[in-house]
C-alpha cells in the first residue's frame, strides 16, 4: 500500500504542546508495537520537536520506551558544527538523547565536518549499513516512523522548492542549497521518506494556515505535498494551523 497526501489522514489538537504531546504517543507507540525488532526513527527539527524531545526525556515517559532497540536518523541537518545552535542533531542531544539510554552505536547524525557532498554519501553508507542493502526494497520500509515539518513556503525536511534535489530518484540522501534558508544543507530524499511504514508531519502556528491547506489538497507544486509512504501519514496539526478558532 502506497500513501499519498491525498489520502493522509488529519488531527486537529489544541495547540504545539498538544500537537507534541500526541507524537510522544505515536512515537512510543511505534516501538511497543513491534516487541523485539530494532525501529528506525527519522527525527526532525523544530519548535514542536523539541517540546517532544523534552517530553520523551521525562523519568516517567522514558521508561515507557525499551530505547536499546531505537535506532535514531534525522530527516535533515543544517551543515554546521555539531554544538552550532542550528545544528539538529546537538538539539536532540540536549534535550533527549543524553537523558535517555539509547546506545551511542544507533545514534546516526548526519555528518557535517566535510565536504558537503561528501558527507551526504557517507550518511547514505551508515543508512545502506542499517538495512542491510544498498537498494531500498518494497515491502520492507528503511523507517518505522519519520517526522516531518512544514515551512511556510512548503518545504519539507530540507527538500526546498525549486531545489534540484526534488528529482532525485535513486539517492536516499543528498543536499540542498536553499536560496530563502541560510546554510547547506543534507536531507533524506523522496525515496528514503517513501521508505516508510508511518510519517507524521507536525504543523502549528497560524503562519502555516495557506500552505496547510495546500498539503491537505496534495498539492504537488509543493515539495511537501509529494511526499509519499510505504505505511500511513498522518498530519498533526493545532487549530492556529488550520485556522480554526481557538
Amino acid at each position: 500500500m502506497t500513501t499519498d497526501m491525498r489520502h493522509a489522514q488529519f488531527e486537529t489538537l489544541p495547540d504545539g504542546d498538544a500537537v507534541a504531546a500526541r507524537m510522544a504517543e505515536l512515537f512510543i507507540d511505534a516501538i511497543q508495537k513491534r516487541p523485539g525488532e530494532r525501529i528506525r526513527i527519522a527525527l526532525s527539527g523544530g519548535s514542536t520537536p523539541k517540546k517532544l524531545f523534552s517530553i520523551l526525556a521525562k523519568p516517567e515517559i522514558a521508561k515507557k520506551v525499551d530505547w536499546k532497540r531505537v535506532e535514531i536518523f534525522y530527516g535533515d541537518e543544517r551543515h554546521v558544527p555539531v554544538g552550532n545552535a542550528d545544528n539538529n542533531h546537538t538539539t536532540a542531544t540536549t534535550l533527549l538523547l543524553s537523558k535517555v539510554p539509547v546506545p551511542d552505536s544507533q545514534i546516526h547524525a548526519m555528518p557535517t565536518s566535510g565536504e558537503v557532498q561528501e558527507d551526504a554519501a557517507q550518511y547514505q553508507r551508515i543508512m545502506e549499513a542499517s538495512y542491510g542493502n544498498k537498494t531500498l526494497e518494497k515491502g520492507r520500509p528503511f523507517f518505522d516512523l519519520v517526522m516531518l515539518g512544514l515551512g511556510t513556503d512548503g518545504h519539507t525536511a530540507s527538500l526546498f522548492p525549486g531545489e534540484p534535489v526534488l528529482d532525485e530518484k535513486s539517492a536516499w540522501v543528498s543536499v540542498s542549497s536553499p536560496k530563502t534558508a541560510p546554510h547547506a544543507r543534507l536531507t533524506l530524499t523522496y525515496p528514503a521518506i517513501a521508505s516508510s511504514r508511518e510519517i507524521v508531519f507536525l504543523v502549528t502556528g497560524e503562519n502555516k494556515v495557506p500552505m496547510l491547506r495546500r498539503l491537505r489538497e496534495g498539492d504537488s507544486s509543493i515539495p511537501s505535498g509529494r511526499i509519499v509512504s510505504e505505511g500511513k501519514i498522518l498530519v498533526l496539526a493545532d487549530r492556529a494551523a488550520t485556522g480554526e478558532p481557538s
